[in-house]
């Protein structure tokens, strides 16, 4: 149980206490934005106003803090727009730890409110040839420095942000699904139906959570960018029971799996690592460890799994 304690608070102060950008990430952007009187350093009008808060309870604000939702709405994707400034997020996935437990896929759907039929992080059975073994491999977005999907979009939906992160507006996709074509990874997923779930009183959207999805949009990974800009690490890498996932900046050499701290660049030289169809340009942000030395069978990924589950994988092969 300690180690346990001792593993959510690492996961908890990522980017705060592991040295990756210590004190230069700031919530005030989006914070300000949609809290009233989250920013104390603004010109107060000196006239308040007592408004009912969504959880029932009676508020006074100042009348400076109250501002039009169309107003918020733009400074959130404005926000959204910029990223975080001095940072190039990347993740690295280490093959020999994954057993299929398929954490990191619900925390994912839980999350960001997706229904238990759609996948923003897929793992797959891949099976380099006949000779060699099968292994797990999980596949969020890759966040491409140069993403195909972006340079397709006809509208802007979808963006590249100067941090690394690419994200879909879904207020501006189309549904053309151009994006999904130019993907070379099918890491998109396209929302057929409306997903009928249950959004939060007075939330606002924000193509950092695409909370909720629309129906006849696009949706996909989006690096958890809200938890980042909260200092904190994305819901899948917080997730997984193996520690696969690592997450971290490229500019400050730095990883972590919210237990393990590593330089990203003495990780990739140790284990080989490599980006997956890395001839194709696109040049990704999600780097993979090979196989080696796995540390759970293979047949461990389909214990306890249902039909819908274990299904899929019945016909893994080479790829």
């Amino acid at each position: 149980m300690e180690n346990n304690e001792k593993g959510k608070s690492s996961r908890r102060s990522f980017l705060r206490n592991v040295g990756l950008g210590v004190g230069a990430i700031s919530v005030a952007g989006v914070a300000n934005a949609a809290i009233p009187g989250a920013n104390d350093s603004a010109v107060k009008s000196g006239k308040t106003l007592k408004l009912l808060s969504p959880d029932g309870k009676l508020v006074e604000v100042d009348l400076s803090d109250i501002k039009p939702a169309k107003e918020i709405q733009a400074e959130v994707k404005s926000e959204a727009m910029k990223g975080l400034p001095n940072r190039k997020f990347v993740m690295v996935i280490d093959l020999s730890k994954c057993a299929n437990a398929r954490e990191c896929v619900h925390a994912c759907q839980e999350g960001h409110l997706l229904p238990k039929d759609h996948e923003w992080m897929k793992i797959y059975l891949l099976q380099d040839d006949n000779l060699t073994s099968k292994y797990w491999f999980p596949r969020p977005c890759f966040h491409c420095d140069k993403p195909m999907c972006v340079s397709v979009c006809p509208v802007g939906a979808t963006f590249k942000r100067p941090d690394g992160i690419v994200l879909v507006d879904n207020q501006r996709c189309i549904g053309c699904k151009f994006c999904m074509t130019g993907c070379p990874y099918s890491a998109r997923v396209f929302n057929w139906k409306d997903p009928e779930v249950e959004v939060p009183e007075g939330h606002v959207y924000d193509p950092e959570t695409n909370i909720p999805a629309v129906e006849g949009t696009v949706g996909k990974c989006v690096f958890c960018a809200d938890n980042l800009r909260k200092g904190v690490l994305p819901r899948c890498v917080q997730a997984c029971p193996m520690g696969v996932l690592y997450f971290g900046d490229l500019l400050e050499d730095t990883v972590t799996n919210g237990v393990e701290t590593v330089r990203f660049s003495k990780l990739m030289a140790d284990r080989a690592g490599y980006r997956f169809k890395e001839d194709l340009g696109t040049l990704p942000s999600v780097y993979y460890l090979p196989p080696y030395n796995r540390e759970f069978p293979v047949e461990m990924g389909l214990e306890g799994a249902d039909e819908s589950v274990s299904g899929r994988y019945k016909k893994a092969g080479p790829r």
